[in-house]
């Protein structure tokens, strides 16, 4: 595989690492939280966030770990995606969770790259 993998690889662990940090430090990832109805996940779903984008990096040295986290952070979305739908937000609100899902299916399901 090419740079544009690498690339989007990194697009989604620094994501997803800034995703799951803001879980603990910002008060706006607190309201919106609350908003999904799902405040008392927010550290935990950070957390699996943080793993996930570690997951990744780690996947350049052991591509397995990569693939395992690529698809967890997929099927992390994914319910994502049914939560928006569920509260009924836009389809603009929901199509980041989307975007990730999709980014994450495809990293999992192409493999990464040999370096």
């Amino acid at each position: 595989m090419g740079w544009f993998q690498m690339g989007m690889i990194m697009l989604s662990a620094v994501s997803f690492f800034g995703f799951g940090v803001s879980c603990y430090v910002t008060t706006y990832m607190r309201y919106e939280f609350n908003r999904y109805g799902l405040g008392n996940r927010r550290l935990l779903v950070g957390f699996f966030q943080v793993l996930g984008a570690i997951g990744l990096l780690v996947g350049f040295v052991v591509p397995a770990i990569g693939l395992l986290a690529s698809g967890c952070l997929s099927l992390l979305m994914l319910l994502g995606v049914g939560v928006r739908i569920k509260i009924k937000d836009t389809f603009l609100q929901t199509t980041p969770a989307l975007f990730y899902c999709l980014l994450n299916a495809w990293i999992c399901i192409t493999g990464y790259p040999e370096i």
